[in-house]
């Protein structure tokens, strides 16, 4: 559903089968029925973008086939029924002067719906007074700190390649609720744990929901002395071993002169004769 313009609806659902001869390039271009009747679930097996698929029973690969493409009320009612937060952002092609009206519609549902107001995490910046006003219980998500701050709100949503460790620990001590996306590998999400990220978000729920803790890691700084002092310990241990395999052959060298010394020039020949006899 992120794509638009002539990708739109093509990569998750069956529109260019269901529509072979009409020219689908947003939302405009069919009804909300018509796409709701569209396979919404087929590609996902087919592509398999989490490498999960092969995890599924087959009841679920079933209940994945038939997927279709919900409604904001749907929606509502699926997060309600599970006491889980909904985030979301608006996509729309061009401004329009329906722009305002979409964003009534929106809050209107989203009422109607009776969810707990503090479920959803209103992130389009359009409209915001106007939303804060008409609903004082959604929890306004910012992508910019300066926005933010100037309408003293507390939460923020940014990319995690944005904020660096010791930025994302200040806001936390600032009691700042930071969410950061896409996060999709176990290490990241790990780091970001520790560091003391609010929450992320992943396309990877089937491998981070079993983590139940952080795996351990090291800052770049800690790496680099580690790396340091095991070097210099590397080169002190071969030194050692060098001056040690040194005054062992010394020894022997010593120790040989010496006893060559203890026979007489006589008595030499005579024992070179007697070892060389078999």
């Amino acid at each position: 559903m992120h794509d638009n313009k002539n990708e739109f609806l093509l990569r998750t659902t069956n529109v260019k089968e269901r529509f072979s001869t009409r020219s689908i390039t947003s939302n405009m271009d069919l009804t909300f029925e018509e796409i709701q009747k569209l396979n919404a679930g087929e590609w996902f097996l087919k592509k398999d973008p989490f490498w999960s698929v092969s995890q599924l029973s087959e009841e679920e690969k079933q209940t994945a086939r038939n997927q279709t493409v919900p409604s904001l009320l749907q929606l509502l009612e699926l997060a309600k029924q599970h006491n889980i937060s909904v985030i979301f952002d608006l996509y729309q092609t061009e401004k329009t002067s329906t722009d305002s009206g979409d964003t009534a519609a929106i809050v209107d549902t989203i009422r109607k719906s009776d969810i707990n107001p503090g479920l959803i995490l209103w992130l389009p910046p359009d409209r915001r007074k106007w939303v804060k006003e008409t609903a004082p219980g959604f929890v306004h998500i910012y992508s910019n700190l300066s926005e933010m701050k100037i309408n003293n709100d507390r939460h923020l949503n940014v990319k995690y390649s944005k904020l660096s460790m010791k930025r994302i620990r200040e806001l936390r001590a600032d009691n700042i609720t930071v969410n950061l996306w896409v996060v999709n590998e176990r290490w990241l999400f790990s780091l970001l744990w520790c560091v003391g990220a609010s929450s992320v978000t992943t396309n990877s729920c089937h491998l981070l929901k079993d983590v139940e803790q952080p795996d351990w890691f090291m800052s770049y700084q800690t790496y680099t002395k580690i790396w340091i002092l095991v070097d210099a310990a590397s080169v002190l241990i071969m030194a050692a071993l060098f001056v040690l395999q040194w005054k062992a052959h010394c020894s022997c060298l010593r120790k040989g002169r010496q006893r060559g010394s203890t026979f007489s020039d006589t008595e030499l020949p005579f024992l070179s004769q007697h070892m060389l006899k078999p």
